[in-house]
């Protein structure tokens, strides 16, 4: 009893906080999105102040500005539990707007500035079945970054680059088990939110003038979400104060090369890292001690790797069409899956274009399929007192669309 209570007290409330990283948006603009993120080494516009600051020391000497809005589609999760356990349940679909913003200046001598607004990650997920709302009836993290960054030109094919990482979250988590039959009935209603810091580095270099090559890296942001939470057990409130939970945004590595033919056609290959083992654990904290629910659990996820391949090329009629596909590991293991994230390995598929409209201003959209694999659970695997009895989740994955604008002068 005591490990289900913990559970309906944890599992939602600080997983959802993780699960704009578990589930981030490396597409933070029309030439990302349209390329799935393959956009390191060969970058195009105002987002390499985002992509690889480093690049921007070989940009023309002009200014740079580009925006887009992504509504971003997660569609249900369906989940079956095995017979004879009436587990089964499904999510709500959701709808999310994100804009992002990108600039970069003039150079001044071999420097070169730019600054970034982005939103990295997030998701709202809503579940309204009662043995899923015990755990996770909504949860929502809204994350929003500012990216300032220069470049210094070492030479004419060598630049370095760097920023800060300017992130604010704030996040949301509701569960009730009062609909579950057999389970006490516990509730919660918490609330947080945070400013923390990091950096990044690039590095680019072309020893040729058709092949680019990259290495970037994000810094680690440990996210304390601090707020307040209200705890329920059979409809009572007994608690009502402060609360705080510490979780990581794990470091990246991005390793890329381009090759460029004829001005026209340019493939990228992109290898992505993600530190995702700092997560080692989930500790929540309250302004008094609650047993039942201040007991750390454990995550011990796993490193993962990404596999990018983005391809782009220079129609003779003012187009430019961009096309991308990765291989997407996840960081959960099956023995720490939760209705707050069934995460799976993912495929990605993305397309988009630009138009040219004058010299200065273009255009254009983008779309983009994260195609989830299905999750089978055998009994006895999960530590989730529910999906412990096994069954298996389908559905989910995302469909991302963007239309965005740039100007140069």
């Amino acid at each position: 009893m005591g490990r289900l209570v913990k559970g309906l007290a944890l599992s939602a409330v600080v997983s959802s906080l993780v699960m704009a990283g578990g589930y981030k948006l490396p597409e933070q603009s029309l030439n990302s999105m349209a390329l799935g993120a393959a956009y390191v080494a060969h970058t195009m516009g105002a987002d390499t102040a985002y992509y690889n600051p480093a690049n921007m020391a070989f940009m023309e000497d002009k200014q740079y500005i580009d925006g887009a809005l992504t509504l971003v589609n997660i569609p249900k999760n369906i989940y079956t539990a095995n017979a004879p356990f009436p587990f089964s349940g499904e999510s709500k679909e959701e709808n999310i707007l994100i804009p992002n913003f990108h600039y970069v200046s003039n150079a001044i001598g071999n420097w070169r500035w730019g600054v970034s607004m982005v939103a990295p990650g997030g998701l709202t997920k809503r579940w309204e079945t009662p043995y899923q709302k015990a755990f996770a009836e909504e949860f929502t993290l809204k994350i929003i970054e500012l990216n300032p960054s220069l470049s210094y030109k070492v030479s004419d094919n060598f630049s370095v680059g760097g920023g800060i990482r300017i992130i604010y979250s704030e996040g949301v988590v509701k569960s009730n088990s009062a609909d579950a039959a057999g389970f006490p009935s516990a509730a919660r209603d918490m609330s947080g939110d945070t400013i923390e810091f990091g950096y990044n580095l690039a590095l680019a270099y072309r020893p040729t003038s058709d092949i680019n090559m990259a290495m970037t890296y994000r810094s680690k942001v440990d996210l304390k979400e601090e707020g307040s939470a209200k705890l329920y057990a059979g409809g009572v409130k007994f608690y009502d104060g402060d609360a705080s939970v510490s979780v990581p945004l794990p470091a990246a590595l991005n390793i890329a090369i381009s090759k460029t033919w004829n001005d026209k056609f340019t493939l990228e290959f992109n290898y992505e890292r993600t530190y995702w083992s700092a997560y080692k654990e989930l500790d929540f904290e309250y302004s008094t001690p609650q047993p039942a629910f201040d007991a750390p659990i454990a995550r011990n996820w796993s490193d993962t790797n990404t596999f990018r391949i983005g391809a782009t090329i220079k129609m003779d009629n003012k187009f430019t069409v961009m096309m991308g596909f990765a291989i997407d590991e996840t960081p959960v293991s099956e023995k720490y899956l939760g209705f707050e994230l069934p995460d799976s390995d993912a495929k990605i598929f993305s397309l988009g274009f630009r138009y040219q409209q004058t010299k200065k201003l273009s255009w254009g959209a983008a779309f983009l399929y994260d195609s989830k694999d299905p999750i089978s659970l055998a009994a006895g695997v999960a530590d989730n007192p529910v999906l412990t009895r096994g069954g298996s989740f389908d559905g989910g994955g995302a469909y991302l669309t963007t239309v965005g604008i740039s100007y140069e002068f």
